[in-house]
């Protein structure tokens, strides 16, 4: 069984893989400097993929950082929905989950 500050640490190291993506999302969203139309349009195809990885990555960032306050609460691995508990498998795939197994059904 995974303990608390370890499943902190976990939530914590993620959160910071996380951060440094997405800087290096921004970074290269903000360095296009093409010239021609050909070369313009495949980077906008490009923006749209690391716009989108981007965006799920803030998503994930949320959750954790929602975990990260229901273990500060002591609500963390507890269902936010029906208040059972939440499976150690679960857990160990989906640290940052607020559900129990039926409730994310």
């Amino acid at each position: 069984m995974t303990s608390i500050p370890e499943r902190k640490a976990q939530l914590l190291a993620r959160l910071h893989e996380l951060q440094g993506r997405l800087d290096a999302v921004e970074a290269e969203l903000d360095s296009h400097d093409a010239k021609d139309w050909e070369e313009l349009a495949t980077e906008r195809e490009g923006d749209e993929v690391l716009e989108s990885i981007g965006v799920s990555g803030q998503a994930e960032i949320r959750q954790i950082r929602a975990a990260l306050l229901r273990m500060e609460e002591g609500e963390y691995g507890y269902c936010a929905r029906c208040g059972a508990e939440i499976g150690q498998d679960r857990l160990d795939v989906l640290p940052q989950t607020p559900f129990c197994r039926n409730c994310a059904a």
